[in-house]
């Protein structure tokens, strides 16, 4: 077990913390179970979003003008 040291907005702290004693239930067992599930579940299948996100962000970008451009072109006020 380590000890670590995280920034999170005080607000959602607060909530996650009553939450949490209101349920009768650990805290920190709670950071683990959520960290573990990013790592470790279905990693097939994050593997390939993250290979499929990295070709996307390798693509050419494609230049469609300007904001006004688009509201002229499709007609919207």
């Amino acid at each position: 077990m380590v000890l670590k040291t995280f920034n999170v907005q005080e607000e959602v702290y607060n909530k996650f913390s009553n939450f949490c004693k209101g349920n009768g239930i650990s805290m920190s067992k709670q950071i683990d179970f959520f960290m573990r599930s990013v790592v470790e579940e279905e990693p097939e299948a994050k593997q390939e979003y993250l290979k499929k996100l990295e070709r996307i962000r390798k693509q050419k970008t494609i230049h469609i003008g300007s904001l006004e451009n688009f509201k002229k072109r499709y007609d919207i006020e």
